[in-house]
Protein backbone atom coordinates (compact mmCIF):
# COMPACT_ATOMS: atom_id res chain seq x y z
CA UNK A 1 0.00 0.00 0.00
CA UNK A 2 1.24 3.16 -1.06
CA UNK A 3 0.33 6.65 0.68
CA UNK A 4 -2.50 7.32 -1.78
CA UNK A 5 -4.20 3.96 -1.27
CA UNK A 6 -3.48 4.76 2.57
CA UNK A 7 -5.04 8.30 2.57
CA UNK A 8 -7.62 6.37 0.18
CA UNK A 9 -8.41 3.89 3.17
CA UNK A 10 -8.07 6.19 5.32
CA UNK A 11 -11.09 8.68 4.15
CA UNK A 12 -13.57 5.63 3.36
CA UNK A 13 -12.68 4.32 7.51
CA UNK A 14 -12.97 7.73 8.81
CA UNK A 15 -15.69 9.57 6.74
CA UNK A 16 -12.63 12.11 6.08
CA UNK A 17 -12.47 13.84 2.99
CA UNK A 18 -9.37 13.13 0.82
CA UNK A 19 -8.14 15.74 1.34
CA UNK A 20 -8.53 15.81 4.87
CA UNK A 21 -7.07 12.78 5.55
CA UNK A 22 -4.22 13.54 3.99
CA UNK A 23 -3.72 16.90 6.19
CA UNK A 24 -4.32 14.65 9.36
CA UNK A 25 -1.49 11.70 8.30
CA UNK A 26 0.99 14.42 6.72
CA UNK A 27 0.34 15.98 10.46
CA UNK A 28 0.79 13.02 11.78
CA UNK A 29 4.56 12.21 10.16
CA UNK A 30 5.39 15.54 10.80
CA UNK A 31 4.84 15.02 14.27
CA UNK A 32 6.54 11.66 14.43
CA UNK A 33 9.63 13.14 12.33
CA UNK A 34 9.65 16.62 14.53
CA UNK A 35 9.76 14.18 17.84
CA UNK A 36 12.17 12.01 16.78
CA UNK A 37 14.82 14.66 15.48
CA UNK A 38 15.01 15.90 19.03
CA UNK A 39 15.54 12.50 20.51
CA UNK A 40 11.67 12.43 21.76
CA UNK A 41 10.30 8.50 21.60
CA UNK A 42 6.67 8.45 20.47
CA UNK A 43 4.71 5.85 22.46
CA UNK A 44 1.09 4.59 20.30
CA UNK A 45 0.23 2.35 23.18
CA UNK A 46 -1.13 -0.93 21.77
CA UNK A 47 0.78 0.14 18.37
CA UNK A 48 4.27 0.69 19.18
CA UNK A 49 6.95 3.20 20.03
CA UNK A 50 8.98 4.73 17.92
CA UNK A 51 12.53 6.13 18.48
CA UNK A 52 16.04 7.15 17.50
CA UNK A 53 18.48 5.12 18.04
CA UNK A 54 22.38 5.00 17.94
CA UNK A 55 24.24 3.37 15.09
CA UNK A 56 28.00 2.38 16.05
CA UNK A 57 30.09 2.14 13.27
CA UNK A 58 31.12 -0.61 10.78
CA UNK A 59 32.95 -2.02 8.39
CA UNK A 60 30.93 -2.67 5.22
CA UNK A 61 31.57 -4.51 1.64
CA UNK A 62 30.73 -2.02 -1.84
CA UNK A 63 29.05 -4.78 -3.43
CA UNK A 64 29.93 -2.92 -6.86
CA UNK A 65 33.66 -2.61 -6.31
CA UNK A 66 33.93 -5.31 -3.09
CA UNK A 67 36.02 -3.30 -1.42
CA UNK A 68 35.77 -2.85 2.42
CA UNK A 69 34.29 0.90 3.50
CA UNK A 70 34.06 2.56 6.63
CA UNK A 71 30.44 3.24 7.60
CA UNK A 72 30.42 6.09 10.09
CA UNK A 73 28.49 5.96 13.40
CA UNK A 74 24.84 7.76 13.19
CA UNK A 75 21.26 8.32 14.70
CA UNK A 76 18.65 5.99 12.44
CA UNK A 77 14.85 6.22 13.38
CA UNK A 78 13.47 2.61 15.07
CA UNK A 79 9.93 1.22 15.44
CA UNK A 80 9.26 -1.19 17.64
CA UNK A 81 5.92 -2.75 17.14
CA UNK A 82 3.18 -3.10 20.39
CA UNK A 83 1.81 -6.10 21.86
CA UNK A 84 -1.64 -5.34 19.86
CA UNK A 85 -0.23 -4.72 16.48
CA UNK A 86 1.94 -8.01 16.97
CA UNK A 87 -1.32 -10.33 17.95
CA UNK A 88 -3.55 -8.76 14.83
CA UNK A 89 -0.87 -9.53 12.63
CA UNK A 90 0.08 -13.01 14.18
CA UNK A 91 -3.38 -13.42 13.81
CA UNK A 92 -4.11 -13.35 10.50
CA UNK A 93 -0.28 -14.33 8.76
CA UNK A 94 1.48 -17.22 9.22
CA UNK A 95 4.48 -18.56 7.93
CA UNK A 96 4.94 -21.42 5.31
CA UNK A 97 7.29 -24.09 5.20
CA UNK A 98 9.51 -21.98 2.17
CA UNK A 99 9.38 -19.05 5.03
CA UNK A 100 6.60 -17.34 2.64
CA UNK A 101 4.36 -15.04 4.83
CA UNK A 102 -0.09 -16.60 3.72
CA UNK A 103 -2.69 -15.60 4.74
CA UNK A 104 -5.04 -17.86 7.31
Amino acid sequence: MNKGDFVDKLAEKTGFTKKDARIALDGMIGLITDALAVNEEVLLTGFGKFESRARKESNRINPQTGKRIMVPKKVVPAFQPGKNLKEAVGKKLRVGPDLKIIKQ
